[in-house]
């Protein structure tokens, strides 16, 4: 079993030299263990040669590659251009505004321009999920048998940053474990790279495109703590003869700095069209309490939120812990929640 974790220390310096001397890269962990009690065996295993991070133009499909952040092997499936609104590089990242409640409210897409910016759909190889900071199945969907709220997910599919993708060759024909790798690309030896596009991916891509499509990605930094926020419109469902309308929202905490801190609680605003103002307090998120240290300086999860009205906003904090017992506060970018012209049909397959 790849254990992708227990490299972590060691994982970023051996990419680093390998990307400079074109090396061959050892990063994963083996563990033979049969017992939490018994001695655990690792032993690296090659996976690959680095090749050169692109600077200028973007990926093909079919390009495998390392997470920089994260670790993972993964595989890009297509490209999104999303618009990044980073509040480090807005010309107001200091105005403040406050909300009826007297909260503040941080300068928001008006005060910050957008720049398009390249993300890549993925598949994430199923052997190294149980060992990233981070959900593996961040893309769900609305159920839409008799107007259920049920919500279903696609394991081991990702939304990945350019710079953060560290591309790599390999020998293999199957390098990457996930149920969808065989129904979307095949192995051609002589292309470049080696795997390219079913017809079973562009279609599944075409079908999906509402569901999946990534348009705004929003940053901000708090002391050395970068948070990153892409909403996604999921859809409306009518519930009591009103309509709901559901969106998730993928979020990433990165440390920066050199000092360790852990997120202790969140604090949302999340304002309705309808003219609802609502907080939401609670201790960290998802049921954790991630720390963010130097070793392991990030965390990704999702979430929900619905609202009777077709569009709001959401902004916030996380409250952080320093080592020391000291606290601060992290803003969470504010960002919008809009929802686009209804499609009555379901996310298409490959999900039983």
């Amino acid at each position: 079993m790849a254990v992708m974790k227990v490299v972590t220390n060691m994982l970023f310096p051996v990419l680093r030299n390998s990307c400079r001397q074109n090396r061959a890269v050892l990063v994963i962990t083996v563990t033979n263990s049969s017992s939490r009690r018994r001695f655990s065996q690792r032993t690296l295993e090659t996976v690959g040669k680095l090749g050169q991070p692109k600077e200028q133009g973007k990926y093909r499909t079919g390009q495998l590659f390392l997470h920089k952040i994260f670790g993972y092997r993964g595989i890009i499936l297509f490209p999104w251009f999303a618009r990044l609104y980073d509040r480090d590089l807005g010309p107001n990242k200091d105005d403040k505004f406050t909300d009826s409640a007297g909260d503040p409210i941080h300068a928001g897409n008006k005060e910050v321009r957008g720049r398009t910016h390249t993300y890549y759909q993925v598949l994430i190889d199923s052997r190294d999920c149980p060992f990233i900071r981070a959900q593996t199945e961040a893309v769900t969907f609305l159920g839409n048998q008799d107007n259920s709220r049920s919500l279903y997910a696609i394991p081991g599919l990702d939304y990945v940053a350019h710079e953060d993708i560290l591309p790599y060759t390999t020998t293999e024909r199957n390098p990457i474990n996930h149920e969808l790798f065989e129904r979307f690309v095949h192995h051609e030896p002589g292309s470049d790279p080696p795997f390219t596009a079913k017809d079973t991916l562009r279609a599944w891509q075409e079908k999906n495109h509402p569901w999946l499509e990534l348009s705004d990605v929003h940053r901000e930094t708090t002391e050395s703590v970068r948070v990153t926020v892409i909403p996604f419109y999921m859809g409306c469902r009518e519930s009591q003869n009103s309509n709901v309308y559901w969106w998730r929202y993928c979020i990433r905490l990165e440390n920066l700095g050199e000092e360790t801190v852990q997120l202790r609680e969140r604090h949302w605003r999340i304002f309705s069209l309808s003219g609802t103002l609502e907080t939401v307090r609670g201790r960290g998120v998802v049921g954790q309490e991630p720390i963010l240290s130097k070793a392991q300086p990030a965390f990704q999860y999702s979430s929900h939120v619905s609202l009777q009205a077709p569009s709001g906003h959401m902004w916030g904090t996380f409250r952080m812990e320093r080592a020391d017992g000291r606290t601060f506060d992290c803003r969470i970018p504010p960002f919008s929640l809009e929802s686009k012209q209804d499609d009555s049909s379901s996310p298409h397959g490959f999900f039983g």
